[in-house]
């Protein structure tokens, strides 16, 4: 039922690939961009960034030409090379805790997408989506892939290992220590027993990508509207994925800082808590929540654990049970008055890779009045959410692995 195909991906060539390499511009401070800029000509942040060529800082749609602008002159210049027969593309992570991730990188359909075979959990805000809609549309490719999961297959893992153990065509390591590999998989036998698997899986599910998704879809619609020969089968149709079973998924929690108590004292907040929660003073001790529906705070300089009282909460969907609603609607919402959890600027996020001690600092610095730690969801919850046509909260899960961008360059 899921359709997925191999593509002709534009990649960089064997010897240029580990300079090219790029995490999400997003990701980068300000400094280090600069330093990438200044000392490394070939990385994909020239392409992302182009302004840096004028030494201006170019936004909105004049960067979306330079940006192809930059794309094209790597091609010219043979640091990009095209893929001459459509494939799949084997890419294996083993980041620098010895966690190791493999999958398929490979082209998913924007008609799953709709048809919600390819299932969501997340709310997208509709501006984001036309914009890099827009971006999409001018620049003519996408070079960060979507992260689709699926239950752990066998026969899959199977034709995955077997060519893992031939010579990788990319074997790289970063400046985070994390070696990435990637082997393109050409055999039309071999592709058309993994296309095979895939068509009878009934779901497919985003773990991370939903506003790129929702982009792609968006301008697939637009496209077919523009092509008076429309298939279906072009380009435009599909997406760039990153495909990887369940059991390779590692998903953190995203821990809440907030900067006051809404008008409380201290003692009133911890009063108003007591409704809906069992607390205990843990003082130093740092707590780290283990059990779902467990929380700990941090406030004043101390340590406390806050239990659900159930027969005080009701649940009635997936979505109820989810610790990050659970705090936004017994705590976050009612109590400290956080309405818009995406544009309050009253709360910020933590991911669980930085642990109590980042929230803890947060909150000594004078920063943040109060920090909140939350259990990691399960891959289970998160399907469960997406199979009832539910969202979680924005900022509930940080998930790995993070593909880099511009190792494989999707078309349209």
């Amino acid at each position: 039922m899921a359709k997925i195909i191999p593509f002709k991906a534009v990649r960089p060539t064997r010897d240029k690939v580990s300079l090219l390499a790029a995490r999400s511009y997003d990701s980068y401070t300000a400094q280090q961009v600069e330093s990438r800029l200044r000392d490394n000509p070939f990385s994909f942040l020239h392409i992302v960034n182009p302004g840096y060529k004028y030494q201006k800082e170019i936004s909105g749609v004049e960067r979306y030409g330079l940006v192809k602008n930059r794309y094209l002159e790597f091609k010219e210049e043979g640091i990009f090379i095209e893929e001459e027969k459509p494939s799949f593309y084997i890419y294996k992570i083993v980041n620098r805790d010895g966690l190791e991730f493999n999958g398929i990188v490979a082209a998913a359909s924007v008609a799953d997408y709709e048809a919600d075979i390819i299932r969501k959990h997340e709310d997208t805000l509709e501006y984001r989506e036309v914009v890099f809609k827009e971006y999409l549309k001018t620049v003519g490719f996408n070079s960060e892939a979507v992260l689709l999961t699926y239950p752990d297959n066998h026969e899959l893992q199977s034709i995955i290992d077997t060519i893992m153990q031939d010579r990788a065509e990319y074997e790289f390591t970063t400046t985070y220590r994390d070696t990435h590999y990637l082997w393109n998989v050409d055999d039309e036998q071999t592709l058309e027993q993994i296309q095979n698997i895939y068509s009878k899986m009934p779901a497919l599910y985003i773990a991370d990508g939903h506003h790129r998704s929702a982009s792609s879809y968006l301008l697939a619609k637009d496209l077919k509207e523009e092509n008076p020969n429309h298939t279906g089968e072009e380009a435009y149709n599909f997406f760039m994925s990153f495909l990887i079973p369940e059991s390779d998924l590692k998903i953190y929690e995203f821990n809440r800082l907030v900067k006051d108590l809404n008008g409380l004292t201290k003692e009133e907040f911890l009063i108003k808590l007591d409704e809906n929660f069992r607390i205990e003073n843990r003082g130093n001790e740092y707590y780290k929540p283990s059990k779902l529906h467990h929380f700990s705070m941090y406030l004043d300089g101390e340590f406390y654990s806050l239990y659900l009282r159930k027969t005080k909460y009701k649940i009635d969907n997936a979505l109820d049970a989810l610790d990050a609603q659970i705090l936004y609607t017994t705590v976050l919402k009612p109590l400290l008055g956080i309405q818009d959890m995406r544009n309050d600027q009253r709360i910020a996020y933590a991911h669980g890779k930085k642990d109590l001690a980042y929230v803890k600092t947060a909150v000594d610095s004078g920063n943040f009045k109060v920090g909140f730690g939350l259990v990691a969801v399960t891959t289970e919850e998160m399907k469960q959410i997406a199979d009832e046509g539910l969202k979680m909260p924005p900022k509930t899960t940080y998930i790995e692995p993070k593909l880099r961008s511009g190792v494989t360059v999707y078309e349209f």
